[in-house]
């Protein structure tokens, strides 16, 4: 299908990087802005260059700074971090036209926030589940093919969300269009939980699923969720071999430890072996995206009455490691396991 013109794609990192690569390799007009000038000068003129096991090239991607925008776009694609959202969206809605809409595609539930600012009617989602990291101006590396799910915030699928569906097939064959939004959402949320938690080591994600005695932390983390979801009247959805009824309330142990070790196995076969999260912690040295990520469901959590210890614990581990309070070690992990253990019994699994 032409587009007349092109979708604007605010943040050319891991996410958006490569949507816009694939887009443009394809001939859909794209145009992606970053804050970073020396990865968008790259991207513009030697091109973007996506690497790793899926596919390796390097595409031309029109490319500008924020303060090089101009004109108006029907389709604005988020895929900023999840902290940038409402600076993002403060330079970005000049630039939204009248009838048009924000699609992120970030982690989290960012839809709540855009809805906000923009209105629930300009805002639709996009659940992505695949591994990628920016390596620097101008490469991407592409670890693994995952679930890609879009639909609008209200569960309506309209002809725009079906264009949105088509321009997603161009990128991942098997991308879904769901009238369940949020329960894809609401599913990634436990299992981004849990990934938050194999930051705090230096171990891989798939030696922090196998190790049984972690395995106490992942199950506490995935049922606080489960329980603010079910209380919230949000069914949530499974994806590439996480089940979340697996960590539903009253929900046995024996389907958490099989849901886990699925998850062991298919981080096993991704070239990306530390989490987005990790990476930040370790190698970029910045502010992860953990409050706007997993430290709403505790405030979320509260307006339900559920209490979600692990969860707190958790984010307040990761802020000690972006402060230099905690190392990324086996300790710091202990401390969440400390926690899981005392927890009463009617808030983790059965025994």
């Amino acid at each position: 299908m032409k587009v007349e013109q092109p979708i604007l794609i605010w943040g050319a990192g891991a996410i958006g990087g490569v949507l816009g690569a694939y887009w443009a390799r394809a001939g859909l007009p794209v145009l992606m802005v970053d804050i970073v000038r020396e990865h968008i000068e790259v991207c513009r003129t030697s091109g973007l260059s996506i690497t790793g096991p899926v596919e390796q090239f390097t595409q031309v991607v029109p490319a500008v700074t924020p303060d090089e925008l101009e004109g108006v776009f029907e389709v604005i694609v988020l895929a900023v971090k999840a902290q940038a959202t409402e600076a993002a969206l403060a330079m970005l809605m000049p630039h939204l036209a009248p009838g048009g809409y924000v699609l992120s595609a970030q982690n989290g539930l960012n839809e709540l926030v855009i809805a906000r600012a923009v209105g629930q009617e300009r805002t639709m989602g996009c659940f992505v589940n695949f591994g990628a990291d920016w390596l620097g101006a101008g490469e991407i590396l592409f670890g693994n093919r995952a679930a890609v799910v879009v639909g609008e915030v209200d569960g309506s699928i309209r002809e725009r969300t079906r264009q949105m569906h088509r321009h997603l097939l161009i990128f991942e064959p098997q991308a879904i269009l769901t009238d369940n939004l949020w329960g894809y959402l609401w599913g990634k949320l436990a299992y981004g939980a849990m990934l938050f938690a194999t930051a705090l080591t230096d171990d891989s994600m798939t030696e922090n699923f196998a190790d049984p005695r972690r395995f106490i932390v992942f199950d506490q983390l995935a049922r606080e969720v489960m329980a603010v979801a079910a209380a919230r009247a949000v069914v949530p959805v499974g994806f590439n071999g996480f089940d979340p009824s697996c960590f539903a309330p009253g929900a046995s142990n024996a389907g958490a430890r099989a849901s886990i070790a699925a998850l062991a196995e298919f981080n096993s076969h991704t070239a990306k072996t530390h989490s987005g999260i990790h990476r930040d912690l370790a190698v970029r040295k910045r502010k992860t995206e953990v409050d706007p990520q997993i430290g709403v469901i505790v405030a979320l959590g509260r307006e339900v009455g559920i209490a979600t210890p692990a969860i707190a614990c958790l984010v307040a581990l990761i802020h000690d490691i972006e402060d230099g309070r905690r190392p990324l070690a086996y300790e710091t992990f202990d401390v969440l396991i400390q926690v899981c253990q005392a927890t009463p019994k009617t808030v983790s699994s059965p025994a």
